[in-house]
């Protein structure tokens, strides 16, 4: 089978796929231009763009996200295309073989990447270790089918057999190529879904190359893509029901407690107070120390601020965890 060669500032994907940033059309800038489209203007500081961002998708906001795009150039088997094509909302011109010829070049996994049927997951792979002998069976089996349908395809070709006709021969773990455009929101729910665990392996290598590229961009978007979305987690109504009726109250107490103080030290942080103003504040905020604890935890150093939309939300969903 033919070497491969890679485009300038691909991420090489499993053996010889690649994934690439062809272009690119705005970025956070764009997300907050878009937001604040009523008012005609952006922000003078890049905390309150950061803060916007969050907030958009904290609550899902998805519009102002939908105007970055990004263009891709990608290289992969034919079976990761076409679960990566179950994303509809992409534009997507693929290496057509009705017009060109196919090119000698299949997907061969790595002994590592080799696992039994999972007994759990109808659509996954098991943990269990396999035997290195069947491995290298497995390996074989793939070069095997590979070069034996290459050379059949390419028999067809010089006898002048259609193109389009011929290429049904192929297996699924040829490589083919596209450009996939998206827009930053869709591609964000690609991520989601396709870095997950559940995900095939072989479309996560994928994935997280794409995500090192849209970081770069977007890197206030992807922070909080990483928090909300990647690392959040939301609850259903039953389970909510569930945390009123078992979690504490002296619990949620204690955390509304930290709430308190680490929105004084936000706002001290962007203003500084004096003492008398950081107690009055932090009993504005709803905390309940005497003012020596306060003092004395104040003193510490160990309160750490936040974002103060972030924590008053936060306090507005524990205050319904008590009963």
């Amino acid at each position: 089978m033919s070497g491969t060669e890679y485009p300038e500032g691909a991420i090489k994907c499993l053996d010889k796929g690649f994934i690439r940033l062809v272009d690119s059309m705005g970025g956070d800038d764009a997300i907050v231009q878009a937001a604040r489209v009523s008012y005609g203007k952006g922000t003078k500081k890049v905390s309150q763009d950061r803060g916007l961002i969050r907030y958009l998708m904290r609550h899902r906001h998805t519009t102002p996200f939908e105007m970055v795009e990004f263009k891709f150039h990608c290289k992969m088997p034919i079976f990761v295309a076409r679960q990566w094509v179950r994303h509809r909302t992409a534009n997507i011109n693929e290496y057509s073989l009705r017009y060109s010829e196919a090119r000698d070049e299949f997907y061969i996994p790595g002994k590592d990447d080799i696992h039994f049927q999972s007994k759990l997951n109808k659509q996954g792979r098991a943990v269990e270790e396999v035997p290195d002998e069947l491995k290298e069976k497995i390996i074989g089996y793939f070069r095997d089918v590979s070069e034996q349908s290459f050379r059949i395809y390419r028999e067809l070709n010089e006898a002048g057999i259609a193109r389009e006709l011929a290429r049904a021969i192929l297996p699924v773990n040829i490589y083919t190529e596209w450009y996939w455009k998206n827009d930053l929101h869709n591609i964000l729910h690609f991520l989601h879904l396709r870095m997950d665990t559940h995900a095939q392996y072989e479309i996560r290598v994928y994935a997280r190359a794409m995500a090192t590229f849209v970081k770069k961009i977007a890197p206030i978007a992807y922070e909080a893509f990483e928090d909300y979305v990647i690392n959040g987690m939301r609850f259903s109504g039953p389970e909510q029901h569930l945390f009123t009726k078992r979690i504490p109250p002296r619990v949620v107490e204690d955390i509304l407690e930290d709430i308190a103080y680490r929105i004084v030290a936000t706002l001290h942080r962007n203003k500084t107070r004096t003492g008398d103003e950081l107690y009055e504040l932090y009993r504005k905020n709803g905390g309940k120390d005497s003012r020596t604890d306060f003092e004395l935890k104040w003193a510490s150093g160990e309160v750490e601020p936040g974002n103060v939309r972030e924590l008053r939300e936060f306090k507005e969903k524990l205050l319904q965890f008590k009963v």
